[in-house]
This record gives structure tokens, sequence and C-alpha cells, in this order.
């Protein structure tokens, strides 16, 4: 598409572009199906590819699973009502640059730098690790930062086990988790015997840094992450599900794939046996702003990388609502309108249909504010915000 054209549509959105669902099968675990995806499409990209059990938005990153779709994953921006016409997100932020995420995200980075998903799994995750920047300056990879939310409006049920293993006990030894590894093709490891959980609390997050190796209970979650889809997994059966080594030795120098101290070097052994592991990184809401009719809270922050906030707009409220950088943007409950945009949350949709719940938000937009109105007169409007590093999120 040619530049003027991509810039007369954002101009013709004041600033918003509307964003079209981009779903992600997965071949393992089982859908939880919370994610409002119709009941007959969850195997709509084919049963070799699994279940739909992600959705990811803002987002100019493909999908590293193999079989993987040339765009799979990629956000596409929605032109004109017509999901034939549909434009890749990524063509508007290498088009526009500055103008649709602000010079400083230009300049340190040269791109837009996150991405955010929903990820729906009726099982726990296998305990994995998304590798450390310096073992991914290795593989000429990007470390994959996250932050979780666990938004009420998406978890009508907790699944199996809503319980998150996060890095090992402080007493653990690194030969201690040498040793499971070993027995990767051999016997059930059992890896999280050396582990520590916790019980996830709905409304609430968890900052996770690239280096710590975690399984994500069975929670619906909200995830803004780094661009990146690299890991590995440390944990070879999971609720009977076997993994082959292949999961283990992802991502690391070329000859080392059996070489257990390589693989290791992924994680940050430090960050992973932290005595205080709660305190550092639990992330509970923190009020960014609160006035007649709404309320906006910061839900993902204290890191370098990703941040999120939740904006709950009143019935029959509306606001100007004003925010330092960029985002993404999606509504979980409720209805109304976002800017000049319909905004809705979905009951049900099918693979392929449009929806009104996804936009983008420009730097120079954010700041001057977008009029966002509840048309309900009895539900609250609830959006969820994804931003990146400039957004003048709080630490901790």
């Amino acid at each position: 598409m040619e530049a003027n054209e991509i810039r007369n549509i954002l101009e013709r959105g004041e600033g918003i572009l509307s964003l079209a669902p981009a779903w992600v099968p997965r071949p393992f675990n089982r859908p939880g199906k919370r994610i409002r995806l119709h009941p007959d499409d969850y195997y709509a990209m084919g049963l070799r590819r699994g279940a739909i059990v992600e959705r990811w938005f803002s987002s100019i990153t493909k999908v590293e699973t193999e079989g993987a779709e040339e765009f799979e994953g990629m956000s596409f921006v929605n032109v004109d009502g017509n999901a034939d016409h549909l434009v890749l997100f990524k063509e508007f932020v290498e088009t526009l640059g500055a103008e649709l995420i602000g010079e400083k995200l230009v300049q340190d980075y040269g791109t837009w730098p996150m991405y955010s998903k929903f990820y729906d799994y009726n099982e726990p995750l296998f305990h994995h690790v998304h590798h450390r920047e310096e073992a991914c300056a290795k593989v000429g990879v990007m470390p994959k930062h996250e932050h979780y939310f666990f938004p009420k409006q998406y978890n009508n049920h907790l699944g199996i086990r809503p319980v998150t293993y996060f890095g090992f006990d402080p007493s653990v030894t690194k030969e201690q988790v040498k040793e499971r590894l070993s027995k990767f093709e051999t016997a059930d490891g059992r890896i999280l015997e050396l582990s520590r959980a916790f019980r996830m609390e709905l409304g609430t997050g968890w900052f996770t840094p690239a280096g710590v190796v975690h399984a994500p209970g069975s929670l619906c979650t909200y995830e803004p992450q780094w661009n990146s889809d690299v890991m590995a997994m440390w944990e070879n059966i999971v609720e009977g599900e076997v993994f082959g080594y292949e999961s283990l030795c992802g991502y690391v120098p070329a000859g080392s794939e059996r070489d257990l101290d390589a693989i290791m070097d992924a994680a940050d052994w430090e960050l992973n046996t932290i005595a205080n592991y709660r305190e550092k990184f639990f992330r509970p809401p923190v009020t960014d702003e609160a006035g007649e009719g709404f309320k906006q809270d910061w839900i993902c922050y204290g890191n370098d990388f990703v941040a999120a906030k939740e904006l709950t707009v009143d019935p029959g409220a509306e606001v100007l609502i004003r925010d330092a950088a960029a985002y993404g943007c999606l509504a979980v409950q409720g209805r109304g309108q976002f800017g000049k945009f319909v905004i809705e949350s979905p009951t049900l949709i099918r693979y392929g249909q449009l929806t009104a719940d996804e936009f983008f938000v420009s730097n120079a937009r954010a700041r001057e504010g977008v009029l966002v109105k509840n048309t309900s007169p009895v539900e609250p409007l609830v959006i969820l915000k994804h931003f990146g590093p400039d957004c003048g999120m709080p630490q901790v």
C-alpha cells in the first residue's frame, strides 16, 4: 500500500487504527475456551497445528512454532470494514514511524518493540525459560521479557491448576537442576519439585524477566511482552504430555545442543533463586488516575520494557483520557465509543471475523487524549491498554 494511503487511513481514524483478531494455534496442551472464539473454530487452522489457544494484539512479531503461516501472529489493520482488505500493521509501523509510535521508540528501537496476547490453556504450561539477554546475543535473537495480568472478565473458570511456578527454591543448586535435565529423554524429570509455586490472584499480575524459568498456571492471561517468541522447555512431561529433547535445546549456539551447561546458560541463576521473589515481581494494581465516572490503574509496570493499564468507565459516563505514549488496547467488557469508533467486547467470535474490540492509538493522539464514552446504562466499559517502555510507568 502506498505511504499516502496508509497516512490517510490513520488520519481518517483521527489517530486510531482498528485491528483485526490475530489467532495463534499451538500443538500442545488443550484450549481453556475463554477467549470467546466460536466453539466450532478452535481447530480452524488445521488439526496438525493444534487448537487455537492464543490471540495476539498490536503485533509485528511472527510466531516461531514449526509450520506457522507467513504472517501468523502478526496484526492486521481493518481499513474499511472488509475482512478481505486487511493491511499488515507492521506496514503501518514501518511507513509512518514516529508519526505512529513516537520519536523515542524509533530512536531507541527503530520499531514498535512489544506486543500483547491472551494465552488460554486449560492445563498448566511446562516449566520453561525465555533466554536471558546474554544468551540471546550469542545466537542473534531477542530476549522475551513478559508481564502477566489475570483479567476477571476472561476467567469464567480457572482451569485445572491456577498456580504458577517461578524459578527454584533458594536452597536448590545448579547441579541439582542439571541432574533433572539430564533425564530429559529417559525419565520424568519432575523439575517442579525443585521450584516454588504461587496461586494466581485475579485482577493482579507478575513481571517475568527473560532468564526466569517458569511454569504458568491455567488462567487465561493477558500478557504484554517484548518482541520475541524465543523459549526452551525444561520440563519434559506435563499432565501426561511428553516433550522431545529438541524442545530443551532451542536457541543455543550451534554444536551445543547436548551441552547442559550451554542449555542452562539461558537462565539467570540469581533471579531464579532470590528469596523474596514475590516481593520483587508481584504486581497488584496501582491507581494512575481517577475522576467522576472513571478510573484507570497501572496493571503492568515496574520494569524497563512493557506496561499496561486498565481503564474502567462507568455506565453512561464519558472521559477524555490522555496517555504519555502510543498504545494498543482491547475492550474486555461493555460497549461504547472510542474516539470516532464503536467499541464493544465480543460475546462470540468466528474465525476470520472482524471485531470492534481492538485498536492502536498513535503517540500524538494518546497525548491529545481519546474521548471514551460508555453507552450502556448498566454495564462498565473496561479497556486494557498495552505500552512500550516510553509510557512513564511507575517503578517498584
